[in-house]
């Protein structure tokens, strides 16, 4: 694969940031798929931004401004308080058909570049019940966007079966534990790096990461 051309869909944060450095490794050129949707904190695009620039890699922001009409949540409205899922519902974050687009356009994005490999950090091993994170899903789209292109796209998912302490250890594997840790944007109210500590995203990815310093620190 290392002749080929991938695309990722990038948000700046901890999985599309490990999965992005995780694509270099695999492809000669990569290109970095933001999607700007009317997010909260509109300092995710500025951080994803960044670290594309950071690492060389052809970044594009493509407007889905739409789906923030279509599914107001807590990721597009301040109004909106984050909250985690119970008895069986779906957390406030989660933004119906994102995924879907998101995987949708971006490759769309790759054929008119050649670009047929398509790299994505959902994950359902460590997620918080979205559906669209899950990989029956994943491999269905595959094959519906192959047919409704006609051409043969792969889309990969790295982290699918790996939960956030291997997460962890994967950007550690590629050489990145710091760069993920202090240059990337998890934190649902767009703190930097270990975030504010308190928001589902934050405290998933600190338990993880606390786990994998555990580990390695026990391994030596």
């Amino acid at each position: 694969m290392k002749r080929e051309k991938a695309v990722v869909v990038f948000s700046g944060g901890q999985d599309s940031t490990t999965c992005l450095f995780w694509a270099l490794e695999r492809f000669e050129t990569v290109y970095a798929v933001t999607f700007a949707y009317g997010q909260r904190h509109s300092e995710e695009l500025n951080v994803a931004k960044a670290i594309a620039k950071d690492v060389g890699v052809e970044h594009h922001i493509l407007d889905m401004d739409l789906l923030n009409q279509l599914a107001p949540n807590a990721l597009t409205r301040s109004d909106i308080e984050v909250t985690d899922g119970g008895e069986g519902e779906l957390p406030s974050t989660f933004v119906p058909g994102r995924n879907l687009l998101f995987l949708t356009f971006a490759t769309i994005f790759g054929q008119q570049r050649g670009a047929n490999h398509i790299i994505t950090g959902v994950c359902e091993t460590d997620y918080s019940g979205y559906p669209d994170c899950r990989d029956g899903f994943v491999k269905s789209l595959n094959v519906t966007l192959n047919l409704a292109i006609d051409d043969t796209f792969v889309i990969h998912t790295p982290l699918m079966w790996l939960d956030k302490e291997a997460t962890w250890k994967l950007a550690d594997d590629l050489g990145r534990l710091d760069y993920v840790r202090e240059r990337t944007l998890t934190c649902y109210h767009g703190v930097q790096g270990d975030g504010c500590g308190e928001c589902p995203a934050c405290e998933l990815r600190q338990l993880g990461l606390n786990k994998y310093l555990e580990r390695k620190g026990s391994d030596r």
